[in-house]
C-alpha cells in the first residue's frame, strides 16, 4: 500500500473513532486532512493532469471543515463547498468521455434519476422549502457525479454510488431522521468513496506514464 494511502486509511480510522467515541477534537485533527492527503497522493502520482479532480478535493476539504461546525449556516456553507466538488468532478469525468459513454446507457441514467426523485420526495417535506430546494439541487449534482464517474470503470462507479449513500445518510440527519451509528456510517462511506474515486482517477494514468503499455493512452481527467 502506498504510504499516503496508508496515511489516509489511518486518518479515516481515527476520525471514525472520534465520531464513535464522541471526541470532537480527534475529528477536528483528522477529518480536514482526508481530502488533502488524497490530493497530494494524486498530484505526486500524476502531476497537474487531473486538475479538476484536485480542485474538487480542495472543495471537499473546505466542506469537511464547514460541516464540523454546527448550525444551519455551517450546513449551508458545507453544502455549497461540496456542490463545488461535485461540479469539478463532473467536469473531469466529462473530459474522460462520460457524455458519450452514457448516451448508450439510458437505463442506468434513468435508475440514477429515479433514486434522486425518491430521495428528494422523502427528504424535502422535513427540510422545508428553502433547504429542500438547496438539497435537491445538490443531490442532482451528486447523482450526475455518480453517473459520469462510471466512465472510469467499476472502482469509480462504486465510489460514486458509495458517495450517494453517504450523502443520503447526511440528508437523513438534516431531516431529523437518525438511527444508532448513522454518524459513523456517514464517515465510513465518505472516506471509502473518496478513496475509490481518487485511486480510480490515478489508475487512468496520463500520457507518458511508464505503467502504460501499447499505443493506447488514457484520457486526462
Amino acid at each position: 500500500m502506498p504510504p499516503l494511502i496508508a496515511l489516509f486509511a489511518a486518518l479515516a480510522a481515527l476520525d471514525v473513532t472520534g465520531v464513535a467515541a464522541g471526541w470532537p477534537l480527534l475529528e477536528w485533527l483528522t477529518k480536514p486532512l482526508l481530502a488533502p492527503v488524497l490530493a497530494v497522493y494524486l498530484w505526486r502520482r500524476t502531476g497537474t493532469a487531473h486538475v479538476w479532480v484536485l480542485t474538487g478535493l480542495g472543495f471537499a476539504a473546505a466542506g469537511d471543515v464547514a460541516l464540523l461546525l454546527s448550525g444551519p449556516v455551517a450546513f449551508a456553507v458545507g453544502l455549497g463547498f461540496f456542490l463545488g466538488a461535485q461540479v469539478c468532478w463532473i467536469a473531469a469525468f466529462r473530459r474522460a468521455g462520460a457524455v458519450g459513454y452514457l448516451r448508450t446507457r439510458r437505463r442506468v441514467c434513468a435508475a440514477h434519476l429515479a433514486v434522486w426523485v425518491a430521495a428528494v420526495a422523502a427528504l424535502a417535506p422535513a427540510l422545508g422549502p428553502v433547504l429542500g430546494v438547496a438539497v435537491a439541487g445538490y443531490a442532482l449534482a451528486l447523482i450526475g457525479m455518480a453517473l459520469t464517474a462510471r466512465v472510469l470503470g467499476a472502482r469509480a462507479a462504486w465510489g460514486g454510488l458509495v458517495f450517494v449513500v453517504s450523502d443520503l445518510l447526511v440528508g437523513l440527519g438534516a431531516a431529523g431522521t437518525g438511527f444508532a451509528g448513522r454518524d459513523v456510517l456517514v464517515m465510513v462511506t465518505y472516506a471509502l468513496a473518496l478513496a475509490l474515486l481518487a485511486t480510480a482517477v490515478e489508475a487512468t494514468g496520463v500520457p507518458g506514464d511508464p505503467r502504460l503499455s501499447g499505443p493506447a493512452q488514457p484520457v486526462k481527467v
